[in-house]
C-alpha cells in the first residue's frame, strides 16, 4: 500500500493520499488548508490518477481544500451526512473564536458544497481505486465524524479528530459529545486490533498497541470509567 501524507496548512492537519501503488488510481483523505499544490505534487510524483477524496468529518481544517481538489481532478467527495452541511457552512462548527482568528484569511472566500458529494448514515464498505475501504461512524468529535479501516490492508485506519497518539479529539465544539465520544472509545476504537496502525487527523502516527497502553483517555475507557 502507497500512503504519502503532509501536514496541511495553519492547523497542520494531515492529508493523505493513498493508492495501492506507484502508477494507480489513488483517493486523498482530509485535503486541508490550501494543499491543493501538495496533493499535485504527491499525484505527479508516483503518477496517480485521483478518483475520490473522503473527509474524516466536516471542521473546516480538514476540507478547507476540498472543492478545488474535487472539482480540479472530477471527483466525488464522502462525507457522513450528519457533516454535510458544514461543506457549505464550516463555519458553523467552530469557535467563535476561531472564526475571529481567520477574519483575515476567510475575507473573499465563499464555502460551497462540491458537485459531487456521496454522503453516508451508517457503517459502509465501498471499493474504489482497488481498495477497499470500511467508513466506520464515530461521532464525539463531530456527530458526523467517522474512522476508515482499509480492507486491503486491515491493520491501517485513518482516525481523524477521533484518535490522537496519546490524545483523543474535543468534544466541546458545536456537534460535539462527550457521551458519544466515551461510546465510540469503547465501542470503535478500543476493539481494534493491537497491530492496527494508526494514522490521525494531526500528529504523528502510532499504532493500537502503544496507545492502549500509553493513551490516558483510552486506559480510562477500559477502566470503565469517562474518557472526557
Amino acid at each position: 500500500m502507497l500512503i504519502e501524507s503532509f501536514p496541511a496548512g495553519i492547523w497542520q492537519t494531515n492529508c493523505y493520499v493513498v493508492a495501492t501503488q506507484s502508477n494507480t488510481e489513488c483517493i486523498i483523505i482530509d485535503p486541508g488548508f490550501n494543499c491543493t499544490d501538495q496533493v499535485a505534487e504527491i499525484v505527479q510524483k508516483f503518477n496517480l490518477k485521483p478518483v475520490a477524496t473522503l473527509l474524516t468529518h466536516g471542521h473546516l481544517d480538514h476540507m478547507w481544500s476540498v472543492v478545488p481538489v474535487a472539482k480540479g481532478y472530477g471527483i466525488p467527495a464522502y462525507i457522513h451526512s450528519s457533516d454535510k452541511h458544514l461543506l457549505a457552512d464550516p463555519l458553523a462548527g467552530i469557535s467563535s473564536e476561531t472564526v475571529a482568528m481567520l477574519s483575515e484569511a476567510l475575507i473573499g472566500i465563499n464555502f460551497v458544497e462540491p458537485s459531487d458529494v456521496i454522503e453516508f448514515d451508517t457503517r459502509t464498505k465501498i471499493s474504489i481505486a482497488g481498495i477497499e475501504i470500511d467508513l466506520v461512524p464515530a461521532p464525539g468529535h463531530t456527530s458526523g465524524s467517522t474512522i476508515f479501516q482499509l480492507g486491503n490492508d486491515e491493520h491501517t485506519v485513518f482516525t481523524g479528530d477521533v484518535l490522537f497518539a496519546g490524545a483523543i479529539g474535543r468534544t466541546d465544539l458545536p456537534g460535539g459529545s462527550a457521551e458519544q465520544m466515551n461510546e465510540t472509545l469503547k465501542s470503535i476504537i478500543l476493539p481494534l486490533s493491537d497491530e492496527s496502525r494508526v494514522l490521525p487527523g494531526h500528529g504523528p502516527e502510532s499504532t493500537m498497541e502503544i496507545e492502549r497502553v500509553n493513551n490516558p483517555f483510552l486506559r480510562k475507557i477500559a477502566q470503565g470509567l469517562s474518557a472526557v
